[in-house]
């Protein structure tokens, strides 16, 4: 038999079949269910669960006290912060059995969603978006967009390296502090990197 490649704690419980990518480490009372797929590098903090069938990518990292349920894909590079939730039925009710009516969730890569932040079901969270702490989203977040409040509304730019760009020049050029890389409304909403392709780590050997 071939030596497991991925690390969990004597406490936590992961249910046969379920597809562990190497490298990735499960804590303290961790729940991974049947059918679920994470990739390689990811961290699960302490007591995160993980429905059947879900679909995690590589170097993701979720937080404590992080319910991650069946209809709920998280893309490569996506950070969950502590205790943030999510959904997967518009309308729950404990008499009626809906899990037929599963609405899927979305989180592309790179994306980062704060502490005690909600996405309610159905919503696409765009690469490397911002969720701030205790933010409500309920509805598709554009790439880039820094999303604050109850309703969340997009309040500004951020980075791919998670800084709030600054104001638009003459050009309509946004800078990051930290990395200096330039940043541009193609289009009403989309923003796009100029100096680094979407798909590129940002560490490159």
């Amino acid at each position: 038999m071939t030596e497991r490649q991925w690390f969990s704690h004597q406490t936590a419980i992961v249910d046969e079949p379920a597809e562990i990518g190497p490298g990735t480490k499960i804590w303290h009372f961790c729940h991974v269910s049947a059918g679920a797929r994470l990739g390689a590098g990811c961290i699960l903090g302490q007591n995160v669960f993980i429905a059947a069938d879900v679909v995690i990518g590589s170097n993701v990292k979720i937080q404590n006290n992080v319910s991650v349920y069946t209809g709920v894909e998280l893309e490569d590079d996506v950070f969950c912060g502590p205790s943030c939730v999510f959904t997967n039925v518009v309308n729950p009710r404990s008499q009626i059995n809906r899990r037929h009516l599963y609405t899927r969730t979305l989180v592309r890569r790179g994306a980062s969603i704060g502490a005690n932040a909600t996405i309610v079901c159905g919503a696409t969270v765009g690469r490397y978006a911002l969720i701030g702490a205790g933010a409500v989203v309920r509805g598709d977040v554009p790439d880039y967009a820094l999303m604050l409040g109850v309703p969340a509304r997009r309040r500004g730019w951020v980075s791919r390296h998670g800084h709030r760009l600054t104001s638009p020049d003459s050009e309509g050029v946004m800078i990051c502090p930290e990395s200096g890389w330039r940043y541009r409304e193609v289009e009403p909403g989309m923003l796009r990197c100029l100096d680094w392709a979407e798909d590129l780590a940002l560490s490159v050997s």
